[in-house]
């Protein structure tokens, strides 16, 4: 079992270095648009490639992001029937949790397969977004951290699944968020 916790640790680490890298990218972006809006305003000559760097970046960003999102629980998603089912039948509900990780991983592999040859493509031919003599960027590493993030969200997946196979997976009402005491004035907002 150890060698199952490591590797679990070492996907959470590779996760949460793809969303750090992800805010790197974002505070990037950030800085480009206001150098851009900076030199548009007070220089009168926009940053080149500005426009097509954003529509890249932000794909990069959501796919990067996304395994995090979902390791942490907050994906987004319809929960009431989910919730009410841990409440009065968790292993039906334990069961659908399951049956959605396993739709979910079926759909990021079927994703991954369809997406390695379009990388390869892209590195092969050089692809790039912008003109030539004004602004060029390659798409290939763009189409690599939607393929990394593909990878790490389909690991994640499996992890899940792994995790409440082994009891590791904490349900509702169980875990850190349970064992907080109430919010001031005897409320719960723990919900």
């Amino acid at each position: 079992m150890p060698v199952f916790r490591r590797a679990l640790r070492w996907l959470d680490a590779a996760t949460q270095g793809a969303n750090v890298f992800g805010t790197v990218l974002i505070v990037g972006l950030v800085v480009m648009i206001c150098a851009d809006v900076l030199g548009r305003e007070a220089l009168g000559t926009p940053l080149r490639g500005v426009p097509e760097m954003v529509s890249l970046s932000i794909v990069a960003i959501v796919f990067v992001q996304l395994p995090q999102a979902f390791a942490a629980g907050r994906l987004t998603r319809s929960d009431g029937l989910i919730t009410m089912m841990h409440r009065r039948f968790p292993k039906v509900a334990a069961v659908m949790e399951t049956l959605f990780e396993l739709t979910g991983a079926l759909v990021l592999g079927t994703l991954i397969h369809a997406h390695w040859p379009i990388l390869v493509r892209s590195y092969e031919r050089g692809d790039f977004v912008g003109s030539v003599g004004n602004f060029t960027f390659p798409t290939w590493p763009v189409k690599l951290m939607i393929l990394v993030g593909a990878v790490l969200l389909l690991l994640q997946f499996l992890a899940r699944i792994a995790r409440r196979l082994t009891g590791e997976l904490p349900g509702p009402g169980e875990g850190p968020a349970a064992a907080a005491p109430p919010a001031a004035g005897g409320r719960d907002d723990t919900l």
